[in-house]
């Protein structure tokens, strides 16, 4: 399974993501002419050799009119007053002059897709933040033209790349405070914990902001689970450099390679039944479910004497066969349970939670095998369609277009 691991053992930030991607590309080139010919307002984007700590990589050099976006960290001991500065008059975007310029770029619509909804994650973040309505939340002009390119960058680099599943370790989200365009914040700033919220997160010594609101937001949409790198075959590297030197190496690691496709095994255990009523079965179903079972269920089959009966299956996971055994015999009238040791092939599944016009739903998504579906949880569905006067089908299609 062709898995992305991205290493944030110093934080992450939308250029940082981008340049350790752009590493991983045979033709990087390609990229980079792509984006400069998009003609984002101002726009141009340059990758720049870097290295940190004797560490040698990219760094992206993202610039609005010629100007290079930087953040300010507070060093540990200064006071408020030594940095506060009244914010600059620029002009301000809307979400929906955002949304508005991003459908207008020359760009394949799953990539367009992907880029409006790390923007919505932003836009709910600073909307927390704030305090204020999504539609009134406003991007400072630099800083947002700096995002745009940011996320429009990766989320083009992860079409290109197509990964069945990306995974990451723990964010390092540094510590102290940052200063920026609305004062002196704590680090890490609102917004980026809000969008962390759920995602192993950690501080430590290094004074600083490590982990922005961009690189938050993106490894919330993109990435399938956190933790240890997997068991994978590494083909490629790529190391995206920050503009912070610290005295560790400031870059976000991207691994390429193959993983072993999800296996594992499971245990089958049946037996045949045809002296019970349909109640009985329902109740020792719902008792084997309750036990831990991973699935139970039934198939009809003929038994000698032309009886009619069921074949009860009940698949579990190898330690919890004792308890399943256990169970089959006490809730059935089975004499006996015949197993077998299976090995399956899964999906990678993930679960998150979405806001629509039809309220929150709770999506459930599945990866791997070069396959990508997702759904919406039956509750949420069933509720709109009785909150609209509608069929499941319609309701299922109301939410699925809202969502792209």
């Amino acid at each position: 399974m062709k898995t992305l691991y991205l290493e944030c053992t110093m934080g992450a930030a939308g250029d940082m993501l981008v340049a350790s991607l752009l590493e991983l590309l045979p033709e990087p080139r390609k990229f980079l002419d792509k984006m400069n010919s998009l003609r984002l307002p101002g726009v141009h984007v340059e990758a720049v050799p870097a290295e940190k700590c004797g560490i040698t990589g990219t760094h992206m050099r993202v610039t609005i009119h010629g100007e290079e976006e930087k953040t300010e960290d507070v060093p540990a001991g200064s006071t408020p007053a030594t940095h506060c500065s009244q914010e600059e008059h620029h002009h301000h975007t809307s979400l929906q002059e955002i949304q508005e310029m991003i459908n207008g770029l020359n760009l394949p619509a799953a990539v367009k897709k992907d880029v409006l909804a790390v923007y919505d994650l932003l836009a709910e973040a600073e909307s927390h933040a704030h305090g204020q309505p999504v539609s009134e939340i406003h991007f400072h002009e630099v800083g947002m033209m700096d995002a745009v390119a940011d996320i429009t960058g990766v989320c083009l680099l992860m079409h290109m790349l197509a990964p069945d599943h990306v995974t990451a370790s723990p964010v390092h989200v540094g510590s102290g405070e940052v200063h920026c365009a609305h004062g002196i914040l704590p680090v890490p700033a609102p917004a980026t914990a809000f969008l962390l919220r759920g995602i192993p997160i950690y501080g430590g010594s290094v004074q600083g902001e490590l982990c922005t609101p961009t690189g938050a937001a993106l490894l919330k949409y993109f990435v399938n689970d956190f933790g240890d790198m997997p068991v994978m075959q590494v083909s490629k590297i790529g190391c995206g450099m920050g503009t912070k030197d610290f005295s560790q190496a400031n870059c976000v690691r991207a691994m390429l390679g193959e993983a072993a496709d999800s296996k594992e095994e499971v245990l089958e255990l049946r037996c045949n039944l045809d002296d019970m009523t349909p109640e009985a079965l329902g109740f020792a179903q719902e008792r084997l479910l309750a036990g831990g079972a991973l699935d139970v269920y039934t198939t009809a089959i003929g038994m000698k004497k032309n009886r009619s009966a069921v074949l009860l299956t009940c698949l579990c996971r190898p330690e919890m066969r004792s308890e399943m055994i256990h169970l089959l015999f006490e809730y059935t009238t089975t004499l006996g349970v015949r197993e077998t040791l299976c090995r399956r092939c899964t999906l990678s599944r993930t679960e998150r939670a979405a806001n629509t016009v039809y309220g929150p739903v709770h999506v459930k998504a599945a990866t791997g095998w070069g396959v990508h579906r997702q759904k919406v949880e039956y509750e949420d569905l069933a509720r709109i369609a009785r909150e609209h006067g509608c069929s499941l089908t319609e309701a299922s299609k109301l939410v699925q277009n809202n969502l792209e």
